[in-house]
C-alpha cells in the first residue's frame, strides 16, 4: 500500500468514527454512505462498465469477457453439435449469447445501483484501501442478488436475439445436450454467470481509473 492509500485509509477510519456523531449515534453497521463520495464513485465505476459492455459487439470483441457456450469453453458443445458446428452455426449462436449479454448490461444499471445503495459506513475503509475494493464488495455482498436480478434480463435477451431458437434447432435429436448444460435453463445460467464476471472485470478497470487520484475518493464526504 503506498503513502496516498495509507493516508486515505486513516482518514476514512476517522470519518467512520466521526459519523457516529453526524448520524446521531446510529450504529455504523446500519448507517448508509451518503449519495456522494465513495458511493458516488463506485456507482460511476459500475455505470462506466455497463455502458462499455452495452455497446454492440463489446462482449464478443473482447476475448477476456467473451461469453462462450457451456462445456469446456464451448469445445464440448462444438463436438456435440457436429455438422451444425462445421456449418458455423455454433459461432452464430455464440455471437447471439454475447449480444444477449450486451442487451442485459444495458438494462442492469438499476440492479447494480440498488446493490451500491446498500453500502454501509463500516465498508468504507476496505472499499478505499483495496485496489478492487468496490468490485470485491459487490461480488461478496450482492453477488447472489445480482445473479437473481440479472438472470431474467439475460433470459429475455436470449429470447429476443434468437439464441433459444438456435439452440433448439442444434439440439434436435441429440440427447447429450442436456447433460452438457445445453438447455434453455442451463444456457441462461451460464450466460448470466459469464456476463456478471465480465461486468465485474470491467468495473475493476473503471475503479482503478478512479483510484488514480486517491484523494478524489474523499471528495463529497467532508
Amino acid at each position: 500500500m503506498d503513502r496516498d492509500e495509507v493516508m486515505v485509509e486513516r482518514r476514512m477510519l476517522l470519518v467512520g468514527a466521526a459519523a457516529t456523531f453526524v448520524l446521531g449515534g446510529a450504529p455504523l453497521a446500519t448507517a448508509k454512505l451518503p449519495g456522494g463520495g465513495v458511493r458516488g464513485l463506485i456507482a460511476g465505476a459500475s455505470d462506466g462498465a455497463l455502458d462499455k459492455l452495452a455497446q454492440p459487439g463489446a462482449f464478443y470483441r473482447d476475448t477476456a469477457v467473451r461469453i462462450l457456450l457451456p462445456g469446456a469453453n464451448g469445445k464440448l458443445a462444438s463436438k456435440l453439435f457436429g455438422v451444425g458446428d462445421r456449418l458455423g452455426l455454433t459461432t452464430n449462436l455464440t455471437k447471439s449469447l454475447n449480444d444477449a449479454g450486451g442487451k442485459a448490461a444495458g438494462e442492469a444499471k438499476p440492479v447494480f445501483r440498488a446493490a451500491i445503495d446498500n453500502l454501509r459506513w463500516t465498508d468504507a475503509p476496505g472499499l478505499v484501501a483495496k485496489n478492487d475494493g468496490a468490485t470485491r464488495y459487490l461480488q461478496a455482498s450482492a453477488g447472489d442478488m445480482l445473479f437473481g436480478k440479472v438472470s431474467p434480463l439475460i433470459g429475455s435477451a436470449l429470447d429476443n436475439v434468437g439464441a433459444y431458437r438456435q439452440l433448439d434447432r442444434l439440439s434436435t435429436g441429440n440427447p447429450l445436450m442436456a447433460s452438457a448444460g445445453l438447455t434453455r435453463d442451463g444456457l441462461t445460467r451460464s450466460v448470466t454467470q459469464q456476463a456478471l464476471k465480465g461486468i465485474f472485470l470491467y468495473m475493476a478497470g473503471e475503479e482503478a481509473a478512479l483510484r488514480a487520484n486517491p484523494a478524489g475518493l474523499l471528495k463529497g464526504i467532508f
